[in-house]
Order: C-alpha cells, then sequence, then structure tokens
C-alpha cells in the first residue's frame, strides 16, 4: 500500500510539486493526503490545488505564545494529519517549529535542511540565510539532509545526506540551485528508506 503523506510547507511548494512527479511517474509509492501551509498566500496550496488535494492553512501567528509555548498551534496541525490517516508527515519547506512531537507521531516526521547537518542548522537557518552563511564561512562542501524531526530545529536523527561542491564564484542563487537539485533525490530516497523500515 502507498505510503497515506501530508506535506507541510510555507512556501512554493517545490520540494511537494517533486514528490507529486515523482509519484505520477510511478517512482515514489505514496499517496498525497494532505497539504497544510503556514501561510495562506504559500504557492505551494495553489499546487496542492492544482493537484486536488485536499489542503488548509494553519497559521503561527494565530496562537499567541503562552504557557503552552508552541503545543496549541502544533496541536492543530498534528490533529489535521491524524484526521488524514496519515502514515508519514514531510515538512517541505515548512519554517515553524512543531513541539512538543506527540508519542503517535514520533519517528513519522521528516525534514530536508539545505546544508550538511549538523553543519548551518538550528533557529534562524532556513532557505537562502543557510547558502549565504555556507558562502560567508568559505566552505567548499555543502549539502542537504533529511532527518526525522524532534522537539528541536535540525537535530532529529539523520536518515540520508547528499554532498555538493561549492564552487568558484557561487553566489547565493547558484549554491540554492545545486543543492535543490540534490534534495529532489535526497528526499524521496529518505521516504523510500521509511516505507522499507
Amino acid at each position: 500500500m502507498p505510503l497515506r503523506v501530508a506535506a507541510l510547507l510555507s512556501g512554493s511548494g517545490r520540494t511537494l510539486q517533486n514528490l507529486l512527479d515523482l509519484q505520477a511517474r510511478g517512482d515514489l509509492d505514496i499517496d498525497p493526503v494532505l497539504v497544510v501551509g503556514s501561510r495562506a498566500d504559500a504557492y505551494g496550496l495553489e499546487r496542492a490545488r492544482r493537484a486536488g488535494l485536499p489542503w488548509l492553512v494553519v497559521r503561527r501567528g494565530d496562537f499567541p505564545k503562552g504557557p503552552a509555548g508552541d503545543a496549541p498551534f502544533s496541536e492543530v496541525v498534528f490533529a489535521a494529519c491524524r484526521q488524514a490517516r496519515v502514515d508519514l508527515v514531510v515538512l517541505a519547506g515548512w519554517l515553524c517549529l512543531l513541539r512538543p512531537i506527540p508519542e503517535d507521531l514520533r519517528g513519522r516526521i521528516l525534514n530536508i535542511h539545505p546544508a550538511l547537518l549538523p553543519a548551518f542548522g538550528g533557529k534562524g537557518f532556513y532557505g537562502d540565510r543557510v547558502h549565504a552563511a555556507v558562502l560567508a564561512a568559505g566552505a567548499t562542501e555543502t549539502g542537504c539532509t533529511v532527518h526525522v524531526v524532534d522537539d528541536e530545529y535540525d537535530r532529529g536523527p539523520i536518515l540520508v545526506q547528499r554532498r555538493v561542491p561549492v564552487l568558484p564564484g557561487d553566489d547565493v542563487a547558484t549554491l540554492a540551485a545545486r543543492v535543490f537539485e540534490a534534495e529532489r533525490e535526497a528526499y524521496p530516497e529518505a521516504i523510500r528508506r521509511f516505507a522499507r523500515a
């Protein structure tokens, strides 16, 4: 049976589109059953609409932090995933911390990060900020990491890493494009490993 997958996103939805394209070609055995956006203007929601996928918006700003911290916001997201009876949650450019991870979803939420963790990870390191930091550090290599999500930014067990060279003359845009090509292979590989486990 294909994995029932929920994709969580905050932006363009390129990662979601890659997974949908692979599924359509028969190269990834998933059944996308839900897309959750953290912003109503996230273009990834338009991709979900075009694909005929159920979607909803859960905005972090609608849940002010109180004594429970991130829990009220996170629990709404997790409840939607439970209602869709998902086997796996994939963070596909999702920029909000989810915590605490409930026991029933531990080990079933994956994230992709555009660097070789633990380098260039943690709070504030996402998207072009990561690539800018890699270039500023003078690194000769970077890449991407797929990891299991826990209650901290970018700290869960690593499933797949792909290495990418940093080339002379790279800027944020050229480096980001090269890393994304690696992400397009790494995330499906991690999903397949999850399915086999």
